[in-house]
């Protein structure tokens, strides 16, 4: 099953915290892919009303992620225990959703 880990602190990739993260990630027998984001002020969050469209500077929600991550794993305790491990994890906020392939 594949789920997107939303990690709402910034985080570098070239610590040896990321790298233990990624060799528990594949000790489990999971995948992963990443994407850094821009920061959450870069966000511009976009409604329709009718005809009308409304931008706004910055992200929508208290959620404001710094990168994605998916991983493909067992199962959804496997996946918030990935999540748990993220050298992020203790700045802030992790969201872990299920994602749905066609």
């Amino acid at each position: 099953m594949k789920y997107l880990l939303m990690v709402c602190a910034e985080t570098a990739a070239d610590t040896p915290e990321f790298a233990a993260w990624l060799r528990e990630v594949d000790d489990r027998g999971a995948s992963r892919t990443g994407l850094p984001l821009a920061g959450p002020a870069e966000a511009v969050t976009v409604r329709v009303r009718g005809t009308e469209r409304r931008l706004a500077e910055g992200p929508f929600g208290e959620i404001n992620p710094w990168s994605v991550e998916i991983i493909d794993c067992a199962d959804l305790d496997t996946a918030v225990a990935i999540a748990a491990a993220h050298p992020a994890a203790g700045r802030g906020p992790i969201e872990v959703r299920a994602y749905w392939e066609d």
